[in-house]
């Protein structure tokens, strides 16, 4: 079209515009219920925002002390009580060290597919990884495979519905987690941040990574650390429960068939508890329950991997008394400088001043951002997952982790784990409290949004 027909167009229609404005502006102007209702819907607004921002969260307080040693099936059961979930059984359990290992093996078992696959994600976006993943996906659902995606509307935001048209044209199913509407915005703080992929209701894996470059191929810095973890037996058919309830909510369709809840393919005997966390209205979650409880009931030591590190009153309280009053060693392992958000890292470091005091140890990794998070608790128990140590995974968003009851399980994580540390440096008290006044200035900032971080 000639510049000049565009230009002719574009000076007719500020006329109209401005006609458009007048008329709006006086409307305003006479009509009195228009200038309440306007000022009502600011107050909605700015009253939900304020909520959002500054509520109080719930305090977490163990009723009585937990004495009973985590290995016991009387601590089982209280897991299962805070959990809300029965114990189910994996037939095996192998930890995914890094993007290279775990992208392999999804995208190998996603090949196999032989019924179902089902993926709830956060993260998916466009880039190399998922040009890969894409066609196998579309492949299997070409061959009568069930395959249905729910991706998070604000996590993938930046991935079109377009980006999986070959998926859709091959009889692929994408559905968007809470977009954003006039009619849903009341929900739009809560996200799904879970990231799970499940194979022919036999196959699970779970952790914290999604699908996108920086898990295998970042562009500017080296890719993330993290782990994702493959589980086989009964477990995943819960596994396949908790994604049943994000797709009707997604779809409104109930997913049902053996393609999704099949016969575990073989018997398990190691425990596992699925801890499928969605705030109350009150904000408890049923993850934050079990963090607590853990917390609360470790005897000799609790190891911690989180990207995110904020916790609240009620954990900071819960890892004083477990490193004062009974001895347990305390390690926290957290990102250094190499931080997808330097905010969330300035808010996390305000926190370490009472914890550090008490003896407990702060490490931060060095050669990149580890996004891995996971809790191990007295040789024992392996609790894995989307769950960050933050309120938007406490308190906000819909997250999933599951607790597995396997000392050799731990064991392989706790090398992993002082493999990482032998990466990171320990941060002192002594350093804290000496830190610069503006890193102060950051904490302070941070702490206005901290629980949106």
């Amino acid at each position: 079209m000639p510049s000049s027909t565009v230009s002719r167009r574009a000076a007719r229609s500020k006329p109209q515009r401005a006609k458009v404005e007048r008329i709006v502006t006086l409307e305003f102007e006479r009509s009195r219920a228009l200038r309440i209702l306007a000022l009502v819907s600011i107050l909605v607004t700015a009253s939900w925002l304020l909520l959002q921002l500054f509520a109080p969260s719930p305090e977490y307080r163990i009723s009585r002390s937990l004495d009973a040693d985590v290995r016991t099936p009387e601590f089982m059961r209280q897991i299962e009580a805070v959990a809300g979930s029965k114990v189910a059984y994996a037939s095996s359990v192998e930890m995914l060290p890094n993007g290279e290992n775990f992208y392999r093996a999804e995208m190998d078992a996603a090949r196999q597919a032989r019924r179902s696959i089902n993926i709830e994600g956060y993260i998916f976006h466009k880039g190399k990884v998922t040009r890969e993943l894409l066609p196998i996906l579309a492949d299997r659902a070409a061959h009568g495979i069930a395959v249905n995606l729910v991706v998070d509307a604000i996590g993938s935001t930046s991935t079109p519905k377009s980006y999986f048209g070959e998926l859709l044209k091959a009889g692929g199913h994408v559905e968007w987690f809470h977009p954003v509407r006039l009619t849903t915005w009341l929900h739009s703080n809560n996200r799904t941040h879970r990231e799970m992929t499940l194979i022919d209701g036999q196959t699970a894996f779970i952790g914290g990574a999604g699908y996108a470059d920086q898990w295998r191929e970042a562009k500017r810095e080296p890719r993330w650390r993290d782990s994702m973890f493959m589980l086989k037996g009964d477990v995943v058919g819960g596994l396949e429960g908790v994604f049943a309830a994000s797709w009707v909510e997604s779809s409104e369709e109930i997913l049902s068939g053996p393609e999704y809840f099949p016969a575990p393919a073989a018997a398990g005997n190691i425990p596992a508890i699925i801890i499928n966390s969605t705030p109350s209205q009150g904000g408890a979650t049923r993850a934050r329950m079990a963090f607590q409880t853990f917390l609360a009931a470790a005897k000799k030591s609790v190891y911690i991997t989180t990207p995110y590190f904020l916790p609240d009153r009620s954990a900071r309280r819960e890892i004083i008394n477990a490193v004062k009053q009974r001895g347990v060693a305390v390690k926290v392992l957290v990102p250094g400088s190499h931080n997808d958000h330097a905010l969330t890292r300035s808010t996390s470091r305000n926190a370490y001043g009472d914890l550090l005091a008490s003896g407990a140890e702060i490490y931060e990794y060095q050669p990149t951002m580890i996004h891995a998070k996971i809790l191990v608790v007295d040789d024992a128990w392996v609790v894995i997952g989307s769950t960050n140590f933050d309120h938007r995974s406490f308190g906000i968003n819909d997250e999933i982790s599951v607790a597995i009851l396997d000392p050799g399980l731990a064991t392989q994580v706790e090398q992993q784990f002082r493999a990482d540390l032998a990466s990171s440096r320990r941060v002192t008290y002594q350093e804290w409290r000496s830190r610069p006044a503006y890193e102060r200035v950051l904490e302070w900032t941070g702490w206005l949004l901290k629980r949106q971080e």
